[in-house]
């Protein structure tokens, strides 16, 4: 776990998480700290409960048992407002998303206008902003058919940091993109880690994550079987099951 300054909160804290779907139990008592200005890779194979993790760090899964914080608000609790939570959170999943009879910049500056209340100049402004930073400035007027599937994605990040996100979610983004467009994607990431966003994300480019993530976490059965640094992860992990996968991504030339 990454150390977080004296006298600062982690902006996400889970603490005994645990969900199961029917008789399966996908996470186990799962702890976390994000500390602020951070990036958290979750990496483990299929199924191991990553995505799982995500959809309950933004209440789209509601947790059996344990409870997340957001800033030092506990956001399970049952009297929170839930949608109140969510306009703090970005979350861009694998698919895009995006709805195919609004613009890009309609898509963009829906959820600030209808969800935040941010007037019809200002929010075109800024998502236009937004668009110009990640190279989609020439696409504001475009329907989403007409773009790449990188381009697609990369307008899906757009629209998720629109609302000025506390906590940006990523669940596996470069998924369904050809090999040729993930690194433009994963570009845009570099970026917001630069600028300071909070990040948690799923991921199954391991390259990546050892070159952007500040805490890694890998999980196996729904447990966070071992975290640290990326150095100290992929370099030297300390469990034998963190070894085998490991060892299998550099097998398979992903590492």
């Amino acid at each position: 776990m990454i150390d977080i300054p004296e006298g600062s909160s982690p902006v996400l804290r889970m603490e005994a998480v645990r969900k199961t779907f029917g008789d399966t139990v996908v996470l186990r008592d799962v702890d976390l700290e994000v500390a602020p200005h951070t990036v958290t890779a979750l990496i483990g194979a299929s199924g191991s409960g990553k995505s799982t993790l995500l959809r309950c760090a933004n209440l789209l899964e509601d947790v059996d048992d344990g409870a997340i914080w957001l800033d030092g608000e506990e956001i399970t609790d049952p009297r929170t407002d839930q949608d109140a939570v969510r306009r703090r959170i970005g979350v861009v999943f694998q698919a895009y998303n995006l709805f195919p009879h609004m613009t890009v910049l309609e898509n963009i500056t829906l959820a600030p206008r209808r969800v935040h209340g941010v007037d019809r100049a200002e929010a075109e402004r800024y998502g236009r902003e937004l668009l110009e930073r990640l190279g989609l400035g020439a696409k504001a007027g475009e329907y989403p058919d007409r773009l790449s599937g990188g381009q697609q994605q990369r307008a899906a990040i757009v629209r998720a940091l629109a609302v000025r996100p506390r906590l940006l979610l990523l669940d596996e983004i470069t998924a369904a993109l050809d090999p040729e467009l993930v690194g433009e994607v994963l570009a845009v990431v570099r970026d917001l880690k630069g600028d300071g966003m909070t990040m948690v994300l799923a991921t199954h480019e391991m390259g990546f994550a050892r070159d952007v993530a500040d805490q890694v976490c890998f999980l196996e059965g729904g447990v966070v079987l071992e975290r640290g640094t990326a150095e100290q992860v992929f370099g030297d992990p300390q469990q034998e099951r963190t070894r085998q996968f490991l060892r299998r991504i550099v097998e398979a030339g992903r590492l």
